[in-house]
């Protein structure tokens, strides 16, 4: 299964329907129209695109949009506090696009750096993907951001990156996440701190 999150909704795509949820058998880039137009259109919370072949609804889905790769840390302090940014008014993780050429895994350290000041970090482990959806002028952007956890080994003070209009730089605990956090981000950022911290 693929989550795909627009906003506060989700696309999921999955091999067969979801109970309760609106279902779409995928045939062809129309039925993705019909999914995009239930989610800006209607009050629609969550649309299910689905074919007894994954694969084949993610490679339709991933063909109809322009594809765009990023990067991020989940990075956690001696005190296991986790590192967050303010932008937009909205608790976010450090993430960035990947530049050409550049190692998947090298692109997630270097944006927690730029977006945070703190360059004394030694990557764990993959955590997993994300996707999400948002428009650019008249194109729809699929953004895959692949994540990595990522520990704080230095001594430094985070600054917050101003000219990528980051306005915040804190480290927050696991109940403050859960409040604080939880209550002002991104559907796809409570999925990953889920499957990271959580689950």
């Amino acid at each position: 299964m693929y989550k795909v999150f627009i906003n506060e909704k989700k696309i999921s795509l999955t091999n067969e329907p979801l109970e309760g949820v609106k279902s779409l058998l995928f045939d062809n880039a129309t039925t993705i129209e019909i999914a995009l137009d239930l989610m800006e259109n209607t009050s629609t919370p969550e649309v299910c695109l689905y074919h007894p072949d994954v694969e084949v609804v993610w490679k339709g889905f991933t063909d109809f949009f322009k594809n765009v790769g990023a990067a991020g840390g989940i990075v956690s302090n001696e005190y296991g506090k986790v590192l967050f940014i303010k932008r937009l008014g909205r608790w976010d993780l450090p993430k960035g696009k990947i530049e050409k050429g550049e190692e998947i895994q090298d692109a997630a350290v270097r944006e927690v750096q730029e977006e945070t000041g703190l360059d004394e970090l030694a990557v764990e482990h993959f955590v997993g993907k994300t996707y999400h959806i948002y428009s650019e002028k008249t194109q729809k952007i699929l953004k895959t951001t692949h994540w990595y956890k990522m520990k704080f080994i230095g001594t430094s003070e985070a600054v917050p990156q101003i000219e990528e209009g980051i306005t915040e730089v804190d480290w927050k605990s696991e109940k403050e996440i859960q409040t604080t956090v939880f209550a002002n981000t991104f559907e796809n950022i409570k999925f990953i701190l889920c499957k990271s911290l959580f689950s």
